[in-house]
């Protein structure tokens, strides 16, 4: 088998994989700021790395996949304010909402998915540690900052020298900091807020800024040097930039092996983003697309290009997941185990292990596909299904998506919803717990958001 081939971002080039531990995997992303739903730039950074787990898996590596939630973050406390509900109702809310949309996309869930407010002493002990090797200090205005002209490395990952990141627009201004590029570790609590969240520290009371929390979080689960870490492109620079320097400050020696960045996506050319106002959130575009469509047309464009979003790119993702879906109900697959020495299979390997190539091993479902049709072998159906499978497709019983379809919102009456309800209960019941998930996935796409209550209730409304 071919080795395995990453694009590096701080390497900026790709280089054959080489774990830290043999058979091992550690890799870390940082996941969703919960205070809102999420749009389809945070699918596809769940899609990408659910991809990336998916085929290291497939390629026989033990894999712990961390997954952080940022839950603590001045877009919350700001949210919560103007919701009039505490931070703790308003992130478990969109937690629940966005483990819902992953599921609907077919997203497994990461090994761990660590919360940053469980992880406010690892940050504390991590900010020691800087302050201990003269990377910290505190302003007179209470905040815990960070030296960044005393880390000899800072801006290795983004290629920015310090002179050009000192002209830059998102240069943080602050009369308090030593340079304006030293980035906040801790910040002081206010007087003028006695409702604001805070913990104690030996800097006073206050709370972690937004990057120590990943360099904690990380740490704490994957130790201080590991395999992958990944994220999107909008994070290479500040964050993942002042994780290094964070991790590498404090454990003195390198913190990531490899970095990936997933590409944007865009609408008429734009970043899709909320600040832009530009953004579809996920369950808006399940009601027009089933969750596999979506999916599909994430994987179909390499993770590092940028991908723009538009009803007729879906249009042409479902169309194209159609032909697939109809080669497998025209032609039956046998029960045999995948065929790795086959020769489509031998090219799937290839473009899988070439920086996941995703859209050249979709093309070689298509080859398939094409033949299985011409042949009417059984032999290749099951390829198709099974290599399709390693990246999250073509799993379902054809005639089902083939029928399925988004419904417009009122397409399930209360009986039918009642009826999948019960249909789901039982799966959790017999610890079927993937039939439970594509259940609800079921209902999302259709507008209809399910939600646990104790005792075993569940309670239904339309989105």
């Amino acid at each position: 088998m071919t080795a395995i081939k990453i694009y590096n971002t701080l390497a900026r080039e790709k280089q054959t994989f080489v774990p830290m531990q043999p058979g091992k995997v550690r890799m870390y992303v940082c996941g969703m700021t919960v205070y809102d739903y999420c749009h389809l730039g945070h699918a596809r950074v769940m899609v990408v790395f659910d991809m990336v787990q998916r085929w290291l898996r497939a390629s026989g590596f033990d894999v712990t996949y961390v997954r952080n939630i940022t839950d603590i973050d001045d877009k919350i406390i700001k949210r919560a304010v103007e919701n009039g509900e505490s931070i703790s109702q308003l992130t478990q809310r969109f937690i629940e909402a966005m483990d819902q949309d992953a599921a609907a996309l077919g997203v497994q869930k990461p090994d761990h998915e660590p919360r940053a407010t469980n992880y406010v002493p690892q940050m504390l002990s991590l900010i020691e540690k800087l302050e201990h090797n003269g990377l910290a200090y505190q302003a007179p205005d209470g905040d815990v900052n960070y030296s960044v002209r005393d880390f000899p490395g800072y801006g290795k990952l983004s290629g920015k020298s310090l002179d050009d990141l000192r002209a830059g627009e998102r240069v943080e201004l602050n009369t308090g900091k030593r340079d304006p590029l030293d980035f906040v570790l801790w910040k002081a609590a206010k007087e003028s807020e006695p409702d604001e969240v805070k913990w104690d520290s030996r800097w006073g009371k206050g709370r972690p800024g937004w990057h120590i929390e990943c360099s904690a979080m990380s740490c704490d689960l994957l130790g201080e040097q590991f395999d992958i870490h990944g994220g999107g492109e909008d994070l290479q620079f500040p964050h993942h930039e002042n994780e290094i320097a964070q991790s590498e400050g404090a454990h003195r020696h390198t913190f990531v092996n490899y970095w990936m960045h997933n590409g944007f996506i865009r609408v008429d050319n734009e970043k899709m983003s909320k600040s832009l106002g530009n953004f579809f959130t996920i369950r808006d575009v399940l009601k027009k697309y089933d969750p596999e469509v979506v999916r599909f047309f994430i994987l179909r464009a390499h993770y590092r290009s940028p991908l723009n979003y538009s009803d007729a790119h879906l249009d042409d993702a479902k169309h194209a997941l159609t032909r697939l879906y109809t080669a497998l109900k025209e032609v039956t697959p046998d029960s045999a185990a995948l065929d790795r020495e086959e020769a489509h299979a031998v090219r799937f390997v290839e473009a899988m292990n070439d920086d996941f190539n995703t859209p050249i091993a979709i093309a070689v479902l298509f080859d398939l596909a094409n033949e299985a049709n011409k042949t009417k072998s059984a032999a290749l159906a099951r390829q198709l299904k099974e290599l399709g499978g390693m990246i999250g497709l073509l799993q379902r019983v054809p005639q089902e998506f083939l029928q399925a379809g988004p419904a417009a919102q009122g397409a399930y009456d209360e009986t039918a919803i009642a009826e999948r309800i019960a249909a789901r209960a039982a799966a959790k019941k017999a610890k079927n717990f993937a039939e439970a998930d594509r259940i609800r996935a079921e209902l999302l796409a259709n507008g209809i958001v399910l939600e646990d209550k104790p005792g075993g209730v569940t309670e239904w409304r339309r989105a």
